[in-house]
């Protein structure tokens, strides 16, 4: 069963705006199903066919010249050199929509994107299905803690039951939640096997994979928390310059997202440490041996990993309408925090996440504070996004935000 993607319609509207577009996005959350089974008439090739690999190494011009445009080439890393072919295709009768790309490996596409397809090419980063995807929700307005948006949403709410714990439990790869009968254990131990072997080690030289396995390990039980590579070099055993290494091979494939802290200036008082998140919640359960949805919601790990899922479905409302976020944290070296900050029009909207369905004015005190440290920068409406199941006022400016508003 294949489950609609907001993405299709960045897709067909990006393509009207550029001549090659390239799908990014961690293995497996449907970047090829997405283009064959929404753009059937366009030609379909992929790299990981080693005939035509061969074939497009041999004579890369003679195979686009031979296949024409539009075409999807998949798996596009399985050959650095292709960008500048490219290139030259455009170059020689530009038009929208010419090439669609695909590659799960960042890390190594950027630089051949930025050397040779700047002002040619849209980049599109692509993750798991969204709650709203898998209630076949058509709103894909990004996530935005305003009254305007909050009631739009609610609005366009499907009122179905869902299981939230569930819901973070399975994940968000879409092979699994279309086929529910699928074992999720052996599935994501094949998912990190097939990770290791086949992205890992094109990547970069991982001698102890074991080593590797066990600095996931590390990052999957800090999901939510402020990045401490030294702590977890240390709990692996390997260096922090190897440590940092890893750590960018994983944000590359869009497993790891970083949320940096929000600042105008220097300023010594506040922290400057990112955030990292694991992009997928089964992926971190499977990861910590979290085996059942009730083992999850009520473990050590429950507050980090309702974090970390409201963070990533957020995330993905704007990656899927084709846009970067602004979108950030605060911390000082008090402690005080404020889980998300969205920038925009040189004001802050401060939102807090809490598993809690009874939520108070008090889960939002650090509010208050921001205005101190930002003295230049408005303070907007902001709220406490949770499991209390009506949108609704606690103080001025800050609402109530139920978690399936998202």
């Amino acid at each position: 069963m294949y489950i609609a993607r907001h993405m299709e319609k960045t897709v067909r509207r990006m393509s009207k705006d550029f001549p090659v577009l390239l799908l990014t996005g961690p293995r497996q959350v449907g970047k090829s199903t997405l283009l064959r089974e929404r753009f059937p008439d366009i030609p379909y090739v992929t790299l990981d066919d080693r005939v035509v690999l061969s074939a497009l190494r041999t004579d890369a011009r003679g195979f686009f010249s031979d296949r024409g445009t539009p075409l999807i080439l998949d798996e596009i890393q399985r050959d650095a050199d292709v960008f500048l072919d490219i290139k030259y295709m455009v170059d020689s009768g530009r038009k929208p929509g010419m090439y669609i790309l695909t590659g799960s490996q960042k890390y190594e596409l950027m630089q051949g994107v930025s050397e040779s397809l700047a002002g040619r090419i849209g980049i599109l980063n692509l993750l798991g299905v969204s709650a709203r995807e898998l209630a076949g929700d058509a709103f894909d307005e990004p996530f935005f803690p305003s009254a305007y948006f909050l009631k739009a949403r609610q609005s366009s709410l499907k009122k179905k039951k869902t299981d939230l714990w569930k819901r973070i439990h399975r994940g968000s790869l879409p092979e699994l939640n279309a086929n529910p009968r699928m074992d999720w254990d052996a599935y994501y131990s094949a998912y990190v096997n097939t990770y290791v072997e086949r992205d890992v080690r094109q990547l970069t030289q991982v001698g102890d994979t074991l080593a590797f396995m066990r600095f996931m390990t590390a990052l999957a039980a800090r999901t939510g928390e402020l990045l401490n590579l030294h702590a977890m070099a240390s709990d692996c055993g390997i260096d922090d310059k190897t440590a940092k290494r890893w750590l960018s091979i994983l944000q590359a494939s869009g497993l790891v997202y970083l949320l940096k802290p929000f600042s105008l200036n220097i300023n010594k008082r506040i922290v400057k440490t990112p955030k990292a998140y694991i992009t997928d919640t089964g992926l971190v359960c499977h990861l910590g041996r979290w085996l059942t949805p009730e083992t999850a919601a009520n473990g050590a790990m429950a507050g980090n990993l309702f974090e970390t899922w409201v963070v990533t479905e957020i995330l993905k409302s704007w990656y899927h309408a084709g846009k970067e976020p602004d979108m950030y944290f605060f911390r000082n070296t008090d402690k005080q925090e404020v889980d998300l900050l969205f920038y925009r029009d040189n004001t802050l909207y401060p939102v807090e996440i809490k598993k809690t369905a009874s939520p108070n004015v008090k889960d939002a005190k650090t509010f208050r504070t921001l205005k101190t440290f930002f003295p230049t920068v408005g303070i907007g409406e902001g709220g406490i996004i949770c499991n209390y199941p009506e949108l609704s006022i606690l103080a001025e400016g800050i609402r109530t935000i139920p978690v399936g508003l998202l």
